[in-house]
């Protein structure tokens, strides 16, 4: 992968979780909600603040996160679906 990501964006690999139907019935890609969890593969340098300085990120590469459901901008690159979010659009590290 060859995206890098700039200031305070991260970019997400999301995470297929499966989906156990009672009864065997399939639920169609169609039918199925976007994804919320991802693996981080990128991070940016981070903020720079008001005053200059360099905020560090919370996140880092490797790590599992929760994210809106809504948020950031899909890409592909190489047949491969990633999503570019902000640092403030994760809401949790799992």
């Amino acid at each position: 992968m060859n995206i890098r990501p700039l200031a305070d964006r991260v970019v997400i690999k999301p995470v297929d979780l499966e989906e156990k139907v009672q009864g065997g019935i399939i639920i169609p890609d169609t039918a199925k909600e976007k994804p919320q969890q991802g693996k981080i593969v990128a991070v940016g340098p981070g903020k720079v603040s008001e005053t200059g300085e360099k905020i560090k990120m919370e996140v880092k590469v490797g790590d599992l996160v929760l994210y809106g459901k809504y948020a950031g901008t899909e890409v592909t690159v190489n047949d491969e679906e990633y999503l570019i979010v902000r640092e403030s659009d994760i809401l949790a590290i799992l």
